[in-house]
């Protein structure tokens, strides 16, 4: 009997967020049929000190602590919305690029620029293009407006350290599709995973 796409899910976001966020890259997200692959992702820890989760349950974070196969969308720095996906409770993976395939007139309008490199290459502007924002948040990753299809195999992987972060800054839970133009910025000292 073929598992529904809503266990699958549930069963791949729970673990790690380190794992899931590796597993990530290749994958194609669509939110509104919007979307392409997913180039880069960022991982999150309950007891990582970076984490919005490291001193607990608040109003802002409490997506983080409900099932996983969820989105979790904050505002950053008050200006843009970051999209997460939660797996363990009090972990997620941040979605930083995506390679633009499907849509791209769309994220093209709501961004306003039409250099496809620029689309999707980080957190904010990944939000942006496809209309993510705080309506999200909590929702799971199994039903519409999303749509998740885990990559078929393992990509070519690099990580590094994390960016944007004042905290836990040398853990290498930044990872990236290997040679992808998409990638929000350069890897500092990246390995290959």
């Amino acid at each position: 009997m073929r598992e529904d796409h809503s266990t699958v899910l549930d069963t791949f976001f729970s673990r790690s967020a380190v794992a899931v966020a590796k597993d990530l890259i290749g994958a194609t997200l669509l939110v509104n049929g919007v979307g392409g692959t997913i180039v880069e992702t960022e991982a999150y820890e309950r007891d990582d000190p970076a984490s919005h989760s490291f001193n607990g349950q608040t109003t802002r974070n409490q997506a983080m602590f409900g099932p996983a196969a969820c989105a979790y969308v904050y505002r950053s720095y008050g200006i843009h919305w970051c999209f997460n996906m939660v797996c363990l409770p009090g972990s997620a993976v941040l979605i930083r690029a995506v390679e633009p395939q499907v849509g791209i007139e769309t994220m093209v309008a709501r961004r306003r620029l039409e250099q496809p490199r620029l689309l999707c290459s980080g957190p904010g502007r990944l939000c942006q293009a496809l209309g993510i924002d705080k309506s999200l948040d909590g929702l799971p990753l199994a039903q519409m407006p999303f749509q998740l299809l885990l990559p078929q195999k393992p990509a070519q992987i690099i990580s590094g350290v994390r960016i944007g972060i004042s905290r836990a800054v040398d853990l290498p839970w930044r990872l990236g599709l290997k040679d992808s133009k998409y990638l929000s910025g350069g890897f500092r000292n990246a390995n290959l995973k």
